[in-house]
């Protein structure tokens, strides 16, 4: 059965009704890249939160040797929290045998709007193909595909990863009575702005708005690197209970 693939550039943009089999969260720059290294390097779990108060009360109830919150609003670091939201903070070192309670701009509220969904997984570019080859074996006939945008505005990482993640499963869906279809023009168009931009995503990553603010916030190149990395990561990033993703 071809699996259909619908792309939601922002969380306020997924539809109500009747859920789709999957659905995969993106935000480039950087809230699912940290995920992705998170859980790599050796994180016992992410547990995202929309919600401050819920997060701080969540990381309380927890073991104090074995927390790390990480938070980030404008791009920039919250006050008293252990991280912010960079993919190459979270060292083995660091995060090793840790639950990290994370709360951003824009990332954990897509994650929030598509909690319900059976299978939730979480990708960037450098897992991109990781994340297309579970859903292909899954079996997964509808999929949503989320962005994260900046403050419900549309985002160009994010449509570029959405297209990475979709190319992936087009090359991986070839036999017989499978394939690829997609649901929407903003699918085909995130596909359009993937094959312009796949042989330079890091350029991409650095035009975009996002990555402008970034620049402005101050030097932040080793982070660009690593969320233009394609497919140097093979974890999964899953949702095992409510808001808490763990390797898979």
């Amino acid at each position: 059965m071809p699996v259909l693939i619908s792309y939601y550039p922002t969380s306020e943009l997924v539809p109500e009704g009747a859920l789709p089999d999957a659905a995969v969260v993106i935000d480039v720059l950087r809230a699912t890249t940290t995920i992705a290294w998170s859980l790599h390097n050796g994180a016992e779990a992410v547990q995202a939160f929309a919600d401050l108060e819920a997060l701080q009360a969540a990381a309380d109830a927890w073991p104090a040797e074995r927390r790390l919150r990480a938070g980030e609003r404008g791009g920039a670091r919250l006050e008293g929290f252990e991280l912010g939201n960079s993919p190459i903070a979270v060292s083995p070192e660091l995060v090793g045998g840790k639950r990290i309670f994370m709360s951003t701009t824009n990332g954990t509220r897509s994650l929030d709007r598509v909690r319900q969904v059976p299978l939730l997984l979480t990708a960037c570019l450098p897992n991109r193909g990781a994340v297309a080859r579970r859903l292909v074996e899954r079996g997964c006939g509808r999929v949503w595909i989320v962005g994260s945008g900046w403050e419900g505005d549309y985002s160009l990482e994010d449509s570029l990863a959405a297209g990475a993640v979709a190319s992936a499963a087009m090359e991986l869906a070839v036999a017989p009575h499978v394939g690829v279809n997609f649901g929407n023009d903003e699918m085909l168009a995130a596909l359009a702005l993937w094959q312009q931009w796949r042989h330079d995503p890091e350029t991409c990553l650095r035009v975009a708005s996002h990555g402008q603010r970034l620049i402005g916030l101050g030097d932040h190149d080793a982070d660009f690197r690593c969320c233009a990395a394609i497919d140097s990561l093979q974890v999964v990033p899953t949702q095992v209970e409510p808001g808490v993703l763990q390797a898979r």
